[in-house]
């Protein structure tokens, strides 16, 4: 369940009519549920009640500092990718020590300032990167805590661009290969081998592949402790999907007992790393109609969300449900729904029945909370829309819009352009 519900013909989130926003806010913005976020955070951390576990939300999903906020006050901790979401995370008031660092490219600089801040471990996604990471600590003379990102050759069945445990991926190192470098990072006098990590990718509707993978996990682990090396965590990173279209997908509590019963008797801390299960129902899209163009054999809506506000249609082909905010009776027609953008691939939908709707009717494009925003851009020099959360009757701007001015910052014309 979500707070983005009808009443009287209108869309409210949560005791708020979404139109009455759009009219103080304007068009395009991206609005949330504060009751949806905290809901869907604790559904997912009770769900593995009994266990010693912590739940790092995946920045990457969504890192509006408002947001992060609210996670870091329910005790949660946060996985980053970069050092940009390391400084989102601590700004937003994360514990250091509750932060986990992944992804296949850190750079020196982003290791330096991940050591100095004290974060809880980094996940090596290469034998390279385990000797860097040994050369910047030395460097600082201290010890980084580390797991290694196995790859457990595990088909998550989603979309291909978000599946990251099959060998083909760039994620992480094989079994094989991750055994040899828990023996080297043993030798590394500036290591700590705290834990093993794991993540096969995104939007996953099955629990099958989570079992088969914690079962490759457990015998590494098992072999690891065999030769004296001992782990204290196991990251099962994130991936649990969400409804979009007609998925099913397992909900927390089915996901978390799959988990649990194959961890029985185990003493390893669990890190959990949500984002989308989180945050993906919990916001939704508002766009303005900007013009209509109904054809002999194409119909189109033309609205002022374009793929620079939403790129997972045009990048994966994705589903996502689109309402109208003010419900009517009107016939409803079959059209593309489409942006301002001048490139073909500038859609939300195709071919989608839809209500006949006019200029400035407003749309939601639902199940947008998760890797929206994030993956926004100013292609056509188009500014960065706003950010909205709703509690109970109030709302509050968490990103005011851009500027055109804003378009142009940081950016110079050097003197040389005026020489003859």
């Amino acid at each position: 369940m979500h707070h983005f519900q009808y009443q009287n013909d209108q869309m409210y989130c949560e005791d708020l009519p979404i139109q009455q926003i759009a009219q103080e806010v304007g068009t395009p913005f991206y609005l949330y549920s504060h009751a949806t976020l905290k809901r869907h955070f604790n559904a997912f951390y009770n769900a593995f009640d009994g266990v010693d576990r912590l739940v790092c939300y995946s920045a990457k999903a969504n890192t509006n500092q408002a947001i992060l906020n609210l996670f870091a006050q329910l005790g949660g901790g946060l996985d980053i990718v970069s050092g940009g979401e390391l400084y989102r995370g601590l700004q937003a008031g994360f514990e250091p020590d509750k932060i986990v660092y992944s992804g296949v490219g850190k750079r020196v600089d982003e290791i330096d300032y991940a050591l100095k801040s004290g974060i809880l471990m980094f996940n090596i996604e290469s034998l390279e990167e385990l000797e860097i990471i040994n050369q910047r600590a030395s460097h600082f003379n201290t010890v980084a805590p580390v797991a290694i990102r196995v790859n457990p050759d595990v088909d998550p069945k989603t979309h291909p661009y978000i599946s990251t445990g099959l060998k083909k991926n760039k994620f992480g190192i094989d079994i094989v290969s991750a055994l040899l470098g828990y023996k080297a990072a043993r030798k590394l006098d500036h290591i700590e081998i705290k834990g093993v990590d794991c993540h096969i990718g995104s939007q996953i509707t099955d629990v099958q592949p989570f079992k088969d993978t914690l079962a490759s996990l457990k015998n590494l682990i098992d072999e690891l402790r065999e030769i004296g090396i001992s782990i204290r965590y196991l990251d099962m990173g994130g991936g649990l999907g969400i409804t979009y279209d007609d998925e099913t997908p397992p909900a927390p509590d089915e996901y978390a007992q799959s988990i649990i019963q194959s961890l029985k008797g185990s003493s390893l801390k669990l890190i959990l790393e949500p984002g989308r299960v989180i945050v993906g129902n919990a916001g939704i899209l508002v766009a303005q109609v900007l013009y209509t163009k109904i054809g002999e054999t194409k119909n189109f809506v033309i609205t002022d969300v374009g793929m620079n506000d939403l790129m997972r249609p045009a990048l994966y082909d994705a589903f996502h449900a689109i309402k109208p905010v003010t419900q009517t009776q009107d016939t409803a027609i079959v059209a593309d729904i489409v942006g301002p953008i001048c490139e073909t691939s500038d859609f939300m939908a195709r071919d989608r029945k839809i209500a006949r709707v006019y200029r400035g009717d407003l749309l939601a494009v639902m199940s947008a909370g998760a890797y929206s925003f994030t993956m926004s851009s100013n292609y056509c020099s188009r500014p960065k829309c706003a950010e909205v959360m709703v509690k109970g009757d109030r709302f509050h701007v968490i990103r005011k819009r851009q500027a055109v001015e804003d378009l142009c910052a940081g950016e110079s014309v050097p003197g040389f352009l005026d020489e003859r």
